[in-house]
C-alpha cells in the first residue's frame, strides 16, 4: 500500500458529489447567496432546483419566514420525488398504497417533512433503527481546533463530543449527534473519507461536507527538526499517540508501516485525547514529537516537519441541516471572521468549505 501523497487538492475530492456539487461561483456570490436563501444547501441536494417555497416568495411576495416554515413542515409531490430520486408517478403510488406519510387535507396531497424523515431512516440501512429522530445537539468525531473555535462563535449552541473519527462514525449511527467530523485516509482507494462514508451510509440520509484542508506533519521539540525530517526518523523516540478510533492515528500507523516500522520501534507515551492536548504534551517535554496541525506547532512555537495535507469533512444528518443550529454554524462558516481566523491559526484551506463529496439517498 502507498503512502498518500502531497497535494493541495486531493484527486479524490472531485470524484464525488456529481450533479449535486454546488455550481463554483466565487467566495462573495457564495456568501450572498447563503446570507439570502436560507436553503442554498437543499437547492444543489435537489439537483440545483430551487424549493416551491423560494419559487412562491419571488411570485408573489410571500414573508419569507412564513414560507419556510410551511416549506420546512411540508414537502410536495415533487419535492419528495426529487428526494428519493425517483419519479413522481412513484411517488403517488407509494401514497396511494399508504407506504409513505402524506396528507390529502388540502385536496392535494402533502408530506409532513419529518414524516418522511424518519420514515426513510426506518428503511435505511448503516443506521440503526430510529437513530435519524430526536438526535441530541451533539457535535461528534475528530477535534479540530478551528471546527471548535466556529461551533462557539457562531453561538450555535451545539455540545460537542469530540473522542476520533471512527468514534463519531459510529456515534452517529447511533443517532448520539447531528453531524460528526472525521479525516479518516483509506490507503486502498488513496481518497478521504468518502469511501468509508459511502459503505456505511449509501442508503442514509446524510451528506458529507467538506470543511477544510489541513496541513498535517510531526510538532517536535523546537530544534529537533534538523534530526527528525520524516516519519522514519521517530525510531527509537518518544511519540505521542492518539486513541484507537482517531483517524491521526489511523493514518500514522500506515505511514510507519510504509517504512516498516511497528508500534515497538517507538516509545509511546501517554496517549493525548485531542489536537491541542497532543501539541501541549510536545511542549511540555513529556514526548520528542506528535503527528499533529501545523496551526498548533506555531501556536506553541514548536518546530514542524511537514508530512501531509488531508481533507476534513463533516457528515451530517440532511434534515438536522436545515435547522436552526447548524444554519448559524454554517452561515459563520463563510463569513470573514471565519477566513480570517483560518489564516491566523495557518495550515487550513477552507476555500471548499460546504463541497459535497457524497450524498445519500
Amino acid at each position: 500500500m502507498s503512502a498518500p501523497q502531497l497535494s493541495p487538492r486531493h484527486a479524490g475530492s472531485a470524484s464525488f458529489g456529481g450533479a449535486f456539487a454546488p455550481p463554483m461561483r466565487d467566495s462573495e456570490s457564495v456568501k450572498s447567496i447563503w446570507l439570502e436563501y436560507w436553503a442554498w444547501p437543499h437547492r444543489f441536494w435537489c439537483n440545483g432546483r430551487a424549493s416551491i417555497g423560494l419559487d412562491l416568495r419571488r411570485r408573489v411576495g410571500i414573508p419569507f419566514t412564513a414560507m419556510a416554515e410551511l416549506s420546512v413542515q411540508y414537502l410536495t409531490t415533487r419535492e419528495v420525488a426529487e428526494l428519493l430520486r425517483i419519479k413522481e408517478r412513484k411517488v403517488y403510488e407509494l401514497a396511494a398504497a399508504g407506504e409513505i406519510p402524506c396528507s390529502r387535507a388540502t385536496g392535494k396531497l402533502l408530506f409532513p417533512r419529518q414524516a418522511v424523515d424518519a420514515w426513510i431512516v426506518r428503511k435505511s440501512s448503516g443506521l440503526d433503527r430510529d437513530a435519524g429522530s430526536l438526535r441530541p445537539n451533539v457535535f461528534l468525531g475528530s477535534h479540530d481546533p478551528l471546527l471548535d473555535w466556529a461551533l462557539r462563535e457562531s453561538g450555535s449552541g451545539l455540545a460537542t463530543f469530540f473522542d476520533g473519527s471512527m468514534d463519531g462514525i459510529e456515534r452517529f449511527s447511533k443517532g448520539e449527534g447531528l453531524a460528526t467530523g472525521m479525516h479518516v485516509y483509506s490507503p486502498k482507494t488513496d481518497v478521504w473519507n468518502s469511501p468509508v462514508i459511502e459503505a456505511r451510509f449509501a442508503d442514509a440520509p446524510v451528506v458529507l461536507l467538506e470543511f477544510a484542508w489541513r496541513d498535517r506533519g510531526l510538532i517536535v521539540r523546537p530544534g529537533l527538526e534538523a534530526d527528525v525530517r520524516d516519519i522514519g526518523a521517530l525510531r527509537g523516540r518518544r511519540v505521542v499517540p492518539r486513541q484507537a478510533k482517531a483517524g491521526s492515528q489511523r493514518l500514522l500507523e500506515h505511514l510507519l508501516s510504509a517504512v516498516r516500522l511497528g508500534p515497538d520501534d517507538l516509545d509511546f507515551v501517554a496517549t493525548a485525547r485531542t489536537e491541542t492536548d497532543a501539541a501541549l504534551a510536545v511542549l511540555d517535554g513529556k514526548a520528542d514529537a506528535a503527528f499533529g496541525l501545523l496551526g498548533l506547532a506555531r501556536q506553541y512555537r514548536l518546530g514542524y516537519v511537514p508530512i501531509i495535507r488531508e481533507r476534513f469533512d463533516l457528515l451530517v444528518e440532511r434534515r438536522a441541516w436545515f435547522e436552526p443550529a447548524l444554519q448559524r454554524f454554517a452561515g459563520f462558516c463563510l463569513s470573514a471572521a471565519f477566513t480570517e481566523k483560518a489564516a491566523e491559526l495557518q495550515g487550513y484551506d477552507v476555500s471548499g468549505f460546504g463541497r459535497v463529496h457524497f450524498n445519500g439517498h
